[in-house]
C-alpha cells in the first residue's frame, strides 16, 4: 500500500537529546520540522485570510473535526472538494479527532477546569468551554459530553441536538473532511482525574486507537492519501504514559500525537517519557501546546509538530508577543505608545503598526485590532520555531534557546 506521508530526520541534537530537525512530505506539500501548526478551528484562522498564512510563515494548518461536523457538516465539506478547496488553502492540513471535546465539553464544561495548570503560577491555558461558539450563547439545552465504553455522546452547543461519536464515526468524518493528517479517536482526561479513572480512560483510548486504525486501513482510497496518527494518553501518571507509548507505538500508525492535560511542571517529564519510547523514525505531534517556553521544551524532547490556539486567542483580547515578552495593549500605558508593535521584529506589519494605534482599536472595539494582532502573533511564533529549526541544523540550538528566552523572560 502506498504511504500517504514520508518523514526523514535530517539533523539530531547532540549528547543524547531527543530533538531533531526533519522533513515531512504530505500530498499537499512539505513540512520542514519542527514546525508550529496554527489552528483553523472551523476552516478559518479568525481574522486572517488563508492565503495570508503563507506570508506569516505557516506550513500546515489544523482544523477541528467536531466543529466542522456540526457546521457546515462533513458531507458538505466533502461536496466542496475537501478542506483544502473549502478554505482555499493548498498547503498541508490536519484534523484532530474530536477527542479533545470529550474533555472541553465534558468534565471541564462550566467548571473552569484547565488543560494546563501550574501549582505556583495558577491556571495557564483555558479549555474553551465557557462560550464554545464565539458570538453566540451556548445552546439552552446543552448538556456535557458523556463517555461510555464504545464512544461519546455530545450535545451540540448550537442547538442541543445529540450526536454520538465512535472511533469509526470520527474516522469517517475525517475522511470526508480530507485533511492530509488525521488522528485516532481518544479520550482527553482532566489533570485532576484519579489514577484509577486515568487507567480506565487509557484502556478506552487504546481500544479506540485499534478500531480507528482498522477502520482507516479498510478504506484503501483514504488511507493512501491521508496519514493516521495514534494518540498517546495517560495523564500525569508515569506508568500510564509509558504504557500508552508502548501500546500506541506498536500499532501501525503513520505518526503519533501526544495528548492529554498536564500540571505545568509535569509536562516536560511526560513528553520525555513518551518520546523515549515512541518509534524514532515516525513524526510526533504535541497537541494543544503553544507558549514559547513550552515549544522549546517540546523541540528539545523530540516533538516535530505542535498546534495551539494561543497566538490568535491572545491577540483577540489585546495581548501580543514581543522579543521582550508578552504585553497587553488594552492597558492604559500603551495609549500614548507610538512605537512599533515589536521594535525588534523584521516583519512588516510588526514594524508598521504602533502599540498606540492597536490600543485605540481595542478600546474602540474595532475588529482590525484583533486582525493585526493575530497576524503579528502568528508570525512571531512561526518565526521563533523557524529560528529553532535553523539552529538545530547549525548545531546551536541550546544557544538559540538560551538567548531567546533570556530576552523574552528578561
Amino acid at each position: 500500500m502506498k504511504a500517504p506521508i514520508t518523514f526523514e530526520i535530517l539533523k539530531e541534537l547532540p549528547d543524547g537529546a531527543l530533538g531533531r530537525a526533519g522533513r515531512l512530505t504530505t500530498p499537499h506539500g512539505v513540512i520542514e520540522t519542527p514546525a508550529f501548526v496554527p489552528v483553523a478551528t472551523k476552516a478559518t484562522i479568525k481574522g486572517v485570510l488563508p492565503d495570508q498564512m503563507k506570508q506569516l510563515g505557516a506550513q500546515v494548518l489544523l482544523s477541528n473535526t467536531y466543529h466542522l461536523y456540526l457546521e457546515p457538516g462533513d458531507d458538505r465539506v466533502k461536496k466542496a472538494g475537501g478542506l483544502h478547496s473549502l478554505m482555499n488553502w493548498q498547503g498541508p492540513t490536519m484534523t484532530d479527532s474530536g477527542g479533545y471535546q470529550v474533555f472541553s465539553l465534558g468534565v471541564a464544561f462550566g467548571n473552569n477546569i484547565k488543560k494546563i495548570t501550574d501549582a505556583q503560577a495558577g491556571e495557564i491555558q483555558l479549555a474553551d468551554t465557557s462560550k464554545v461558539r464565539e458570538g453566540r450563547n451556548v445552546a439552552e439545552h446543552f448538556k456535557p459530553a458523556k463517555v461510555d465504553p464504545n464512544g461519546v455522546t455530545f450535545r451540540s452547543h448550537i442547538d442541543g441536538s445529540a450526536h454520538y461519536f465512535t472511533p469509526e464515526k470520527s474516522i469517517d468524518i475525517q475522511h470526508n473532511i480530507g485533511a492530509d493528517i488525521i488522528f485516532a479517536f481518544d479520550e482527553c482526561t482532566a489533570p485532576e482525574e484519579s489514577s484509577r479513572y486515568q487507567a480506565e480512560a487509557l484502556d478506552r483510548t487504546h481500544r479506540w486507537a485499534k478500531q480507528s486504525l482498522e477502520h482507516h486501513k479498510a478504506n484503501k482510497q483514504a488511507s493512501e492519501k491521508q496519514a493516521l496518527f495514534g494518540i498517546v494518553q495517560g495523564g500525569r501518571v508515569e506508568e500510564l504514559r509509558k504504557e500508552s507509548a508502548r501500546v500506541i507505538g506498536a500499532m501501525d500508525f503513520d505518526g503519533f500525537g501526544i495528548g492529554g492535560s498536564f500540571e505545568k511542571e509535569d509536562m516536560s517529564k511526560a513528553v520525555q517519557w513518551v518520546n523515549e519510547i515512541l518509534p524514532k523514525e515516525k513524526p510526533r505531534h504535541l497537541l494543544g501546546i503553544g507558549e514559547p517556553e513550552d515549544l522549546f521544551m517540546a523541540m528539545e524532547r523530540g516533538c516535530d509538530l505542535f498546534d495551539c490556539v494561543a497566538p490568535t486567542r491572545l491577540a483577540r483580547t489585546g495581548t501580543i508577543y514581543t522579543a521582550r515578552g508578552k504585553i497587553n495593549l488594552r492597558k492604559s500605558a500603551f495609549r500614548d505608545d507610538f512605537t512599533p508593535l515589536d521594535p525588534e521584529s523584521d516583519f512588516e506589519i510588526s514594524k508598521t503598526y504602533t502599540r498606540g494605534y492597536l490600543a485605540h482599536l481595542f478600546r474602540a472595539d474595532e475588529m482590525l485590532g484583533g486582525v493585526i494582532a493575530s497576524m503579528h502573533n502568528l508570525h512571531f511564533i512561526t518565526s521563533m520555531v523557524d529560528g529553532a529549526r535553523r539552529a538545530i541544523h547549525e548545531g546551536r540550538f541550546a544557544e538559540y534557546r538560551e538567548e531567546f528566552l533570556k530576552k523574552y523572560n528578561g
